[in-house]
């Protein structure tokens, strides 16, 4: 039986710390895991130690090449997807490489927009990203940018039930 807390481990290609945190489990689906972050949990971002603000439901899909973070107000995104490799676990512990491609829904206007192309390009070269990696991100990257904008669900509304748990 899985545990109710899981760690989520980002690292960056190279292996560097990115994000760190613990996350409440709140359920498996065909979509994949969902889990809450709560106010006040610490956590490592950017590879720095901290602690979250704002709480917040993390959909991590079972073999998909993004994890979805979906935010409440007063965070000016609604929906902040990273594109990654597909997660890979250890127990209750989930292994994420962050790609350094974010599509990301805003909240006031509904615009969907992809984000960071200039930090994926330096890495790609830095880090050597394979060729395949490459294809696998930017196609991940397409698909979200229609999905966030078009309805699909998880991105639609599927996620609320969740953020009243962690708010």
């Amino acid at each position: 039986m899985p545990q109710d807390m899981v760690r989520v481990v980002y690292t960056k290609y190279d292996g560097s710390a990115h994000r760190d945190y613990p996350a409440r489990r709140f359920d498996s689906d065909d979509l994949g895991v969902w889990v809450g972050v709560t106010r006040g949990t610490p956590s490592v971002y950017h590879g720095r130690p901290s602690v979250e603000q704002i709480p917040f439901v993390l959909l991590i899909p079972h073999h998909a090449w993004w994890t979805a973070m979906f935010n409440p107000p007063p965070r000016t995104s609604e929906v902040y997807c990273d594109i990654t490799t597909p997660a890979r676990w250890e127990g209750d512990t989930v292994h994420i490489i962050d790609l350094d491609l974010d599509v990301v829904r805003r909240r006031e206007t509904g615009l969907v927009e992809l984000r960071d192309e200039d930090e994926f390009d330096e890495h790609r070269v830095q880090f050597g990203y394979p060729d395949d990696l490459v294809g696998e991100a930017r196609f991940a990257a397409d698909r979200l940018l229609t999905a966030l904008g078009d309805g699909s669900e998880p991105f639609a509304g599927q996620y609320h039930k969740y953020l009243l748990q962690v708010a």
